[in-house]
C-alpha cells in the first residue's frame, strides 16, 4: 500500500478530511471521502472520490469551485489551502507565464463567464496553453446554465483526480 494512503487511513476522521481538502476544496467532499476509509489503493481512492463528488449537492460543488483562483491569477476568491494554491499555480504554469495580451484576453473572457454563470470558470488547465483554455472558455459560453454546471463539475472531478495522484506521490 502507498505510504501516504496507509498513513491517511490511520488518521482520525477530521484530520483525514483536512489532509484531503487541498485535492478538491469542498469540505463535504473531504468529509465524505474520509468517512469511506480505509481505501486500499490509488484506483479505489479515485473511484471513491468520483462517486462522492458526483453525489454532492450543488453548494458543495460551488465550495470547491470557489477554492480555485481564476485562470491566469494566483489567488482564490474564498478559502483555499496553501497546498491547493500551490497546485493551482503548477496547473496553470503555462497560462501564468504567457504574455500580457493573452492574460488580458483571459481576464475579459473570465469576466463575461462570471457575469453569465455567476461563478469562476473551472477547467482542468494542466498541459493546456492560454489559447487552448480561451477556446474552451469561449465554447463553454454557449452552454446553458445546467449544462455548464455539469461541465464545471466534471472539470473539477478531473482536477481532483490529478491532485489525488500528486498527493499520493508526495512522500
Amino acid at each position: 500500500m502507498n505510504k501516504v494512503l496507509a498513513r491517511w487511513n490511520s488518521l482520525d476522521p477530521d484530520a483525514a478530511a483536512r489532509e484531503a481538502l487541498p485535492c478538491c476544496g469542498s469540505q463535504a467532499w473531504a468529509t465524505a471521502l474520509a468517512s469511506r476509509r480505509p481505501v486500499a489503493d490509488e484506483r479505489s481512492l479515485i473511484e471513491t472520490s468520483s462517486s462522492v463528488w458526483l453525489a454532492l449537492p450543488e453548494d458543495a460543488w460551488q465550495e470547491a469551485f470557489d477554492s480555485h483562483p481564476r485562470i491566469g491569477q494566483k489567488h482564490a476568491q474564498n478559502h483555499a489551502t496553501q497546498e491547493s494554491l500551490r497546485w493551482s499555480a503548477q496547473e496553470q504554469r503555462t497560462v501564468l507565464s504567457e504574455d500580457d495580451s493573452v492574460k488580458i484576453a483571459l481576464e475579459e473572457a473570465n469576466r463575461r463567464y462570471e457575469e453569465k454563470f455567476g461563478r469562476i470558470f473551472i477547467v482542468c488547465a494542466t498541459g493546456k496553453t492560454s489559447a487552448e483554455i480561451l477556446a474552451i472558455l469561449e465554447t463553454r459560453m454557449k452552454n446553458d446554465i445546467a449544462s455548464e454546471l455539469r461541465e464545471a463539475a466534471e472539470q473539477q472531478r478531473q482536477i481532483t483526480q490529478l491532485r489525488l495522484h500528486r498527493w499520493l506521490e508526495s512522500e
